[in-house]
């Protein structure tokens, strides 16, 4: 009998994905015993007036027991903010399978706990180029030689249609290149060498082959149309700039999908030894 595991399941991403969300850990040895006031205002270990009922308060006078809350057994939802043990927070599941503790005591959580680190606009500007250069480049000379040449500031009938012809058979060629390599690996050639990667939103896995074709219809077909194609692309690169918090353009957030660095982070540095 073989005593292999059973891989992934369909959909589901590689264990040794190296860029998966990883959940954060739960805090060393419970929550605080001073943490900050909750909800009610009422603070969770009030020492200086010695009520309340964390540890270190003053038991209640004559030996008694504390009284039961008011109307009995404590309402369900498990842990005291409720939810889970460490609270839910506004984002259950999350991005890339979520913060499975929610907020830090009660807090919301952070959509971009956990996550790889988003990439740097620039990078993600410079691997757009190079892909275009790597694309554009050798089939505009192809298709060139193939029309007969093109004088792209003519406005002469035949030469507007040998311009269109180049055009589209460049932005297809762009769209089969994004979209093999995107469902492929999650890199094209430019982000390869900028040490980016495109990721989907949920889980941090390689794009799904709906995601990667989507990313690249979105980015690469509006073009077709004319003058309204270019304002639509130029909105669309422009909006990682100020998408919260993930730094999304309109094709990401078509395909959902998100861009992340693959750089590593450098490993913290040993501990001291211990002083004799």
């Amino acid at each position: 009998m073989s005593t292999d595991q059973p891989g992934p399941g369909a959909g589901e991403p590689p264990e040794d994905e190296p860029f998966l969300k990883k959940p954060q850990e739960p805090p060393a040895g419970g929550a605080p015993r001073n943490s900050s006031s909750r909800e009610n205002g009422s603070p969770r270990n009030n020492h200086a007036n010695g009520s309340g009922g964390g540890e270190g308060a003053a038991p209640p006078p004559g030996g008694q027991q504390p009284p039961p809350p008011p109307g009995g057994t404590p309402p369900p939802g498990g842990g005291p903010y409720g939810g889970g043990p460490y609270g839910s927070g506004p984002y259950p599941g999350g991005p890339y399978a979520g913060d499975p503790y929610g907020g830090q005591y009660g807090q919301p959580a952070d959509p971009l706990a956990g996550m790889p680190p988003l990439a740097n606009r620039g990078r993600r500007l410079v691997a757009r180029i190079i892909d275009a250069i790597i694309i554009g480049v050798p089939v505009g000379i192809i298709m060139s030689v193939i029309v007969g040449g093109v004088n792209y500031f003519s406005t002469d009938s035949d030469q507007a249609r040998a311009q269109w012809t180049v055009s589209g058979v460049t932005m297809l060629a762009y769209l089969i290149y994004e979209g093999l390599m995107l469902s492929s690996r999650g890199q094209t050639l430019g982000k390869m060498a900028m040490k980016v990667r495109v990721a989907m939103l949920s889980n941090g896995s390689i794009p799904t082959p709906q995601a990667g074709w989507t990313r690249a219809a979105v980015y690469t077909l509006p073009e077709i149309v004319p003058c309204c194609g270019f304002v639509f692309w130029l909105i669309n690169v422009l909006w990682c700039t100020w998408d919260k918090p993930y730094q999304q353009c309109l094709h990401d957030k078509a395909a959902k999908t998100v861009v992340v660095s693959t750089e590593q982070a450098p490993a913290p540095p040993p501990p001291p030894p211990p002083s004799a």
